[in-house]
């Protein structure tokens, strides 16, 4: 029988401007960009990950002879990532996103122990940090 995954190798969110999504993500968040594609995508590392970030109109498109066969996908509306943060990097992380002007929309204890701060991408996306022992995890 085949294990469950062990981790998330990628996730992605979908955005309308990839430049202001690229100022965003590589000049507030700071993360390495592996590649941009045109209108149609930015790819980022984070950590052992990879944070996709694709124009939906571009991903919606079918592929065609000599392209890669990457089925069409694609979301519209806000969707939500969360970034892996000790309970050390959380201030640190409010200062930086404040002083980049990014508004912190919530910033709470959860029961269980453990703190997230919720901000928005200049896309609308809900962004997150949190300690990971929100799921248990150390």
């Amino acid at each position: 029988m085949t294990k469950p995954p062990s981790q998330i190798l990628e996730t992605a969110v979908y955005v309308d401007d990839l430049d202001a999504a690229e100022a965003f993500y590589g000049g507030v968040l700071g993360l390495e960009k592996i590649t941009r594609a045109g209108n149609r995508h930015i790819f980022y590392r984070c950590g052992p990950a990879v944070l996709l970030i694709f124009n939906p109109d571009e991903t919606e498109i079918h592929y065609t002879e000599g392209q890669l066969p990457v089925p069409p996908h694609g979301a519209r509306g806000p969707g939500h990532l969360c970034f892996r943060a000790t309970a050390e990097e959380l201030d640190d992380w409010r200062h930086r996103l404040e002083a980049a002007g990014v508004t912190i929309e919530s910033d709470m204890q959860w029961p269980q122990g453990g703190r997230s701060i919720y901000f928005r991408d200049s896309a609308g996306n809900s962004l997150e940090f949190t300690e990971a022992r929100i799921w248990g995890i150390e």
